[in-house]
């Protein structure tokens, strides 16, 4: 079996990796056996501290998620992502009860610094209803 990691282009590797780790109750990576921090692992390495923030990752507890993986690039995001992450936060709920708790999710997420960008309604037969969001730098993922 082939693993797959996500990669993320953002502005601050640090603070996206934490938005998510906290968004999908994940955990950021550890840093290398025989260190505290990250800090004190990226100066034993000898990384100047103006590149310490050029990239982080996030990782399921449980293991079974792929990995989040945060890069940082000079440019802006430009235009609509072609791919994003669905956060399955009603899943097994149909109706209100489903949007209900989508709205609550999306109310927690807004706490923690994502963007509501549209609620789509349930439409029959096939469409449950889903809350667009983005996340602090932009990136766009649903809440199905």
């Amino acid at each position: 079996m082939t693993d797959v990691q996500i990669t993320f282009d953002c502005a601050d590797p640090a603070a996206l990796a934490a938005f998510w780790a906290e968004a999908l109750g994940h955990q950021v990576q550890a840093p290398p056996p025989g260190f505290e921090s990250w800090e004190q692992a990226l100066e034993a390495m000898g990384v100047p501290p103006e590149r310490r923030n050029s990239a982080s990752a996030v990782v399921d507890p449980a293991g079974t998620a792929p990995r989040l993986f945060f890069q940082r690039v000079p440019e802006p995001k430009q235009v609509k992502n072609r791919v994003h992450l669905d956060v399955r936060a009603a899943p097994g709920l149909v109706g209100d009860a489903r949007m209900a708790a989508l709205e609550a999710a999306a109310e927690r997420l807004v706490s923690l610094g994502a963007t509501r960008l549209r609620r789509h309604e349930p439409a029959a037969p096939l469409a449950a209803g889903h809350i667009v969001m983005a996340d602090p730098e932009g990136n766009e993922f649903c809440l199905d």
